[in-house]
């Protein structure tokens, strides 16, 4: 069933648990994602990133992924992940995207606001559900050939702003993360996303969780974080899988890539404690 994050995520933060957000670049990866959440029988919030719109349009992405979750048995977000366009946000919520993301983190604090609030007020009356970002979630190595960036963690003052003057449904945070691949494993500050937690009562999502470590991963779902962004790890466990299996022949390429990215996204489904909201 397709529905937004707005219960999951009050679900999830009072059972200390965490729903995955798979990125999808294709109606293949779009469909494993379903159905391993199907398999397991819990939720799951199969997401676009506006960078990936390249390789699937949103038009391809909505038909597909409308079709997929009116047709699951278990309830899926179709999420517009890092919109930074509100033309291409406006269009994805028109198309039937349940859940999109302004992703303004970059600029100044006052422009983040502003350009949130234009969002929301898109969005909501259609019933769509807002994320925002503050703070910023930089890059870690050779994520999607962009240089890398430096991540700034959030603040518990600006958390509490933002969230007052916006009123946005979920609010991404820095505090250690960043997008693709790490040298090493990450240092979350636990004491930040604590406090943070502890401020607001606005739902609470992690960006950069490949790689990020197990450990770290389980403990952000819960002390607080309701969402948890993956996409480096499910491509990389898609391609480890064709070199493990050899396939000499496309469809056996095909069925290697599913089923690396299904068992990375099951192995994360457990790490992140989501089978509490199981039925």
């Amino acid at each position: 069933m397709l529905v937004t994050s707005k219960e999951l995520f009050k679900q999830a933060r009072d059972k200390h648990c965490a729903i995955p957000a798979p990125n999808f670049i294709d109606i293949e990866s779009m469909k494993c994602h379903v159905e391993t959440a199907e398999k397991l029988g819990v939720p799951v919030i199969i997401a676009l990133a506006e960078s990936h719109i390249e390789l699937i349009s949103l038009e391809e992405a909505a038909l597909n992924g409308k079709y997929l979750a009116e047709q699951a048995s278990v309830p899926v977000v179709l999420h517009l992940d890092h919109g930074m366009t509100p033309s291409i946000i406006k269009r994805a919520i028109d198309l039937g995207f349940s859940s999109v993301m302004i992703d303004a983190s970059q600029d100044d604090f006052e422009t983040n606001v502003k350009k949130t609030k234009e969002i929301i007020a898109y969005a909501h009356p259609k019933g769509v559900v807002v994320e925002a970002e503050i703070g910023h979630v930089g890059s870690g190595v050779n994520y999607e050939n962009h240089a890398q960036t430096d991540s700034k963690y959030t603040t518990v003052e600006d958390a509490k702003k933002f969230i007052e003057a916006t009123e946005v449904d979920s609010l991404a945070i820095s505090i250690g993360t960043a997008h693709g691949m790490y040298k090493g494993v990450p240092e979350i500050n636990f004491e930040r996303l604590k406090e943070i937690a502890e401020a607001v009562a606005t739902p609470l999502v992690l960006h950069g969780g490949s790689s990020s470590g197990d450990a770290n991963l389980k403990r952000c779902g819960l002390e607080g974080i309701a969402k948890i962004n993956i996409f480096s790890d499910l491509v990389n466990a898609a391609m480890e899988n064709i070199r493990q299996q050899k396939p000499d022949n496309y469809l056996d390429v095909k069925q290697a890539a599913n089923a690396g990215m299904k068992d990375c996204l099951t192995h994360y489904f457990e790490v992140f404690e989501t089978q509490k909201l199981k039925g």
